[in-house]
């Protein structure tokens, strides 16, 4: 898991989307404020994935918003969840990154990605 997260607000642009990513080396931004199926949650958001970002950005058109890109609900984990469970995880919802929270409020503390796990088989790294 990589600590900590790279947030935006859900009004941001595809641009400052693609900034911030390249800025921080980045390949997913956590959208904060996003609500799903009209379930109210001080805690609900999004997430913008590098593929979001491309598929977005190769269209022609109008601009998308970080709530745009971000209509997936996002698959949440605790920082417990063994390393395998996270893999079948990201195979069987298709997606290459989970957000991992704390398990007393629910709040993002760090991502895991698709790389760590490969990290982890090259390297031996938790």
């Amino acid at each position: 898991m990589h600590p900590g997260i790279v947030r935006c607000e859900p009004d941001a642009s595809l641009t400052e989307v693609a900034r911030m990513m390249v800025t921080h080396h980045v390949h997913s931004i956590v959208v904060v404020g996003i609500v799903h199926h009209e379930h109210v949650d001080s805690f609900a958001w999004g997430i913008v994935s590098d593929l979001d970002l491309v598929r977005a950005g190769i269209r022609a058109g109008a601009q998308p918003t970080a709530r745009e890109l971000a209509q997936q609900p996002v698959i949440t984990v605790e920082p417990t969840l063994p390393l395998r469970e996270a893999g079948e995880l990201m195979v069987s919802h298709c997606v290459s990154h989970l957000v991992v929270v704390e398990p007393a409020n629910e709040r993002p503390i760090g991502i895991l990605s698709t790389l760590d796990i490969g990290g982890v088989l090259a390297w031996g790294e938790d």
